[in-house]
């Protein structure tokens, strides 16, 4: 359910990436790399295990050689297994359904709709042999967020083969590095915390065997019928009185 919000985070940093300026020696060489080896996932775990995170990281192969200082900077990005619904100042969840059409569909099938909206705890740690690099990339990463329109990203959702993007907000854009100790020599940790409120599409679409438009096919994942629109339309006259 919160794949594409994952995704779209991913998205996010690598937008991220692509801007980062190599204002100290290990970073001119950080921003030749492709994104795939400047940035990875860690699992769902934190900065309680930064220490694993970085040595799991290490252990992978790197280009068939072993990893070694060069291999740093390096930012690992966490999310959290916990959920917490959204609070109502931010949005609302739709429990009950609405009936929607979507903007994109040819047919203009009658689908239901309902909405999950929760808050997922994210975290951007960042690895480096020296604390300039470090600090450079922290701080370039919160300028990042303040930008115009980066307090927001949209996840890709997918309904009956269309493409659905559903909106992800920073809580705050306002996220200070902290400093993290670590049991490595030569090499600074900070964590950035972001709180993600994530809205979630529910679609539905009628079951094999129910009333449907038959614009699809019931049951269909791809190409589901919509719900029929109008079954019976009864018009009553009535004569007005003088």
């Amino acid at each position: 359910m919160f794949e594409p919000a994952k995704a779209a985070l991913g998205e996010y940093m690598t937008r991220f990436f692509a801007q980062v300026l190599p204002t100290t020696k290990p970073l001119q060489a950080y921003v030749s790399r492709d994104v795939s080896k400047a940035m990875m996932w860690a699992p769902a775990r934190m900065v309680d295990a930064a220490d694993q995170m970085l040595g799991s990281y290490q252990r992978n192969d790197h280009d068939n050689a072993p990893s070694n200082p060069s291999d740093l900077p390096i930012i690992i990005i966490a999310m959290a297994k916990d959920y917490v619904p959204s609070s109502r100042e931010f949005t609302r969840q739709i429990a009950d359904r609405e009936w929607v059409m979507l903007p994109n569909d040819p047919k203009q099938r009658l689908f239901g709709l309902r909405q999950v909206a929760g808050d997922i705890r994210a975290q951007v740690a960042i690895f480096a042999a020296d604390e300039p690099t470090a600090r450079s990339l922290a701080a370039q990463f919160s300028l990042f967020v303040e930008a115009t329109g980066n307090n927001r990203f949209k996840a890709d959702y997918t309904f009956a083969g269309m493409s659905v993007k559903w909106p992800v907000q920073l809580e705050s854009t306002d996220i200070p590095a902290m400093a993290i100790q670590s049991e490595a020599k030569n090499l600074t940790i900070y964590a950035m915390d972001l709180s993600l409120h994530v809205s979630v599409p529910l679609f539905d679409a009628p079951k094999a065997g129910e009333p449907n438009d038959g614009k699809g096919i019931a049951g269909d994942v791809l190409d589901p019928a919509g719900y029929p629109l109008t079954t019976d339309l009864m018009i009553t006259y009535t004569e007005a009185r003088k």
